[in-house]
């Protein structure tokens, strides 16, 4: 299995509009971070997880020909966005995407994306099978079994995906023992880590770095970064040698 960060920024991305502290004007561009997003390539399926506003670009960065289906964490814009760009693949590959989410993140899709629900058909239209999540219930994907388990983003629910040894959170602040069960033993463990100063309804670096601590899991990579994390190459240097900072771009195989 393959995994590719499409983007690894908050939900204003990095660069800010109109910001000009030392990470949004920097060069490197490990602090240029889109929408998080990542792409999973196992040997008989292309997963996305998450659209975001810059799901265009993030596939044509990457040159990406296929997809099979989409697993959304919750209905947030940074998350859903783009799920319009699925078009491409349903009038050139013929296919329809799967689309799995759950009862409350549909309701969002339903109303940001009427078009595609509507009962009057137009051409062009995307083409997807939707599909309902009830976490704490298992769905495969091909050969894949996905688990997906329940984070809290303060007081919103978010659904966190492990597929084999590689498990995805994004935009947590509080994770029950009921889902670390489902999380404990992974080997990549990915975790948001929005900045350095509380925040009400994400992990600061400290919460996700001791978060990756009790999992144990042999690496683990932190998303979801904001400007007010500092420069990419010093945060990483006061790291534990098994936690680094995802990039856009970053591509690690199990």
């Amino acid at each position: 299995m393959k995994v590719t960060f499409l983007g690894t920024g908050t939900s204003q991305g990095v660069p800010v509009i109109a910001c000009n502290c030392e990470v949004c004007t920097s060069t490197d561009k490990h602090n240029n971070r889109l929408r998080t997003s990542i792409l999973i390539e196992t040997d008989d399926k292309t997963i996305v997880v998450d659209s975001g506003p810059d799901f265009r670009y993030q596939l044509l960065r990457e040159k990406v020909k296929d997809l099979d289906a989409v697993l959304f964490t919750h209905e947030h814009k940074d998350h859903i966005a783009g799920l319009d760009d699925i078009r491409p693949f349903n009038y050139l590959l013929h296919k329809v995407i799967d689309v799995y989410a759950t009862e409350r993140v549909q309701t969002a899709l339903k109303r940001e994306f009427y078009y595609i629900f509507a009962d009057t058909k137009y051409h062009g239209l995307p083409q997807i099978n939707l599909h309902t999540i009830k976490n704490g219930e298992n769905f495969k994907i091909g050969e894949n079994t996905i688990i997906p388990f329940e984070v809290m983003h303060h007081l919103l629910p978010i659904t966190g995906y492990r597929i084999g040894n590689f498990t995805y959170i994004t935009d947590a602040k509080t994770i029950s023992e009921t889902s670390f069960e489902k999380i404990k033993g992974t080997k990549i463990l990915v975790i948001n880590a929005l900045q350095k100063e509380a925040h009400i309804s994400h992990f600061t670096l400290k919460e996700a770095i001791e978060f990756a601590g009790k999992v144990g899991a042999e690496t683990t990579y932190l998303t979801h970064i904001s400007h007010n994390l500092g420069l990419h190459a010093e945060v990483e240097m006061d790291l534990p040698a098994n936690i680094r900072l995802a990039y856009d771009g970053l591509k690690i195989e199990l």
